[in-house]
């Protein structure tokens, strides 16, 4: 009975030993797709831009250069071009310097464009009559308990008033709703007002966002867009709203770099994890690998089967991992639409995914296998 109740702890500290082990793989490649769903937005920032209903045209020297108010109008005369808007970061913050708010500069069209955030009639006519109207998402309404009738401040984090002052006033006039929650962070207010009151700037925008009527013709209005100001000294970029968000946010961090740090340093500890488990399986199964070997089972197959069985374990966590992190971008999706920079989990994240999971099961397989090839049968069943 002591013996058997031996080998029932052995076989149970193994089964936790491996599920442990499994556990961080999935753990692993969940980071790893979600990290290259978002680095895949940042690799294909100025490539082709495929299908899409909405483009944004920045300046191809970066988002911290402004665009000429007046190639709006010429914006609007690009066949299949059907509304055009002006957005401007403004930023900011209230009452307390952790208290950071998106706050957007906004031209005529805007709401006609963004039709996803609902706007009641008379906040619409309010906005378009205040000049320092602003409009809030309900959700950023909720965090400060604002609401309609209320004069806030808001300190700049870029745009001084005349006279030097961070801080501009502001009404607010409505409050717009989303069918995505986390889009109702934000807070809107018009460009004019912006335009007339701040220090340096004037007459320039930060980007342009166009609708058009046919996304299959995208690639070429985004071309059209961009030849029109050739050579000029403001020249642009015509990217879709999650290669702008990307590029947003590449402008205050090398995501490349921050993928590739942790990334490196994940998959270094999941090695030393999972080569560990490997080496203890081997040396508990000895007497198995004996066994086969007496049975007529070459060395080479026991690497073969050795190493199997690390790259499918690190395979199947790999595997579920990629389908959490699919579901995970998914739903994530689902929340904050098209400006979300995250590509889905597709036959490409797949395929790096599938090629680190088989290095990795080889690397952290080698030193067991090779244990395991060059075992004596004497001397393992001998229990040395």
């Amino acid at each position: 009975m002591k013996f058997l109740h031996l080998v029932w702890a052995a076989l149970n500290r193994r089964r936790a030993r491996t599920a442990f082990t499994l556990l961080s793989v999935v753990a692993a490649f969940l980071l790893f797709g979600l990290l290259e769903s978002v680095n895949s937005v940042f690799a294909q920032v100025g490539n082709s831009i495929g299908a899409a209903h909405r483009l944004v045209t920045v300046s191809s020297g970066g988002l911290m250069n402004s665009l000429p108010l007046g190639l709006q109008n010429q914006i609007r005369t690009v066949p299949g071009v059907q509304l055009v808007t002006s957005e401007t970061f403004f930023g900011g913050t209230y009452q307390k310097p952790k208290n950071f708010i998106s706050v957007i500069a906004v031209g005529p069209k805007f709401w006609d464009l963004h039709t996803s955030l609902k706007l009641s009639v008379e906040a619409r006519r309010a906005f378009d009559a205040t000049q320092t109207g602003a409009i809030v998402g309900a959700a950023l309404a909720r965090r400060f308990h604002w609401k309609v009738g209320d004069q806030i401040p808001i300190k700049a984090m870029i745009y001084p008033r005349k006279g030097g002052s961070y801080t501009w006033m502001f009404d607010i006039v409505g409050i717009y709703h989303a069918s995505k929650p986390l889009m109702e962070q934000q807070l809107f207010f018009r460009w004019r007002y912006l335009d007339e009151a701040r220090l340096f700037g004037s007459g320039t925008v930060g980007w342009y966002v166009e609708q058009i009527a046919d996304p299959k013709e995208a690639g070429r209005i985004a071309r059209a867009i961009d030849a029109l100001s050739a050579n000029s000294g403001h020249e642009t970029r015509t990217q879709t709203s999650s290669a702008f968000a990307a590029d947003f946010y590449s402008q205050y961090v090398d995501f490349g770099l921050i993928v590739s740090a942790v990334m490196g340093a994940v998959f270094f500890t999941l090695l030393l994890l999972t080569g560990n488990t490997m080496a203890q399986a081997v040396r508990e199964r000895t007497p198995e690998l004996a066994v086969l070997k007496t049975l007529g089972f070459s060395n080479r197959t026991v690497l073969a089967l050795v190493l199997a069985e690390s790259v499918l374990l690190v395979v199947l966590g790999g595997a579920i991992g990629l389908v959490l992190a699919g579901a995970t971008v998914h739903a994530l999706q689902a929340q904050m639409g098209s400006e979300l920079p995250m590509m889905p989990v597709g036959a490409g994240i797949w395929l790096r995914g599938l090629a680190a999971m088989v290095a990795i099961g080889l690397v952290v397989g080698a030193l067991p296998a090779r244990r395991g090839m060059r075992l004596s049968i004497v001397n393992a069943l001998a229990g040395r």
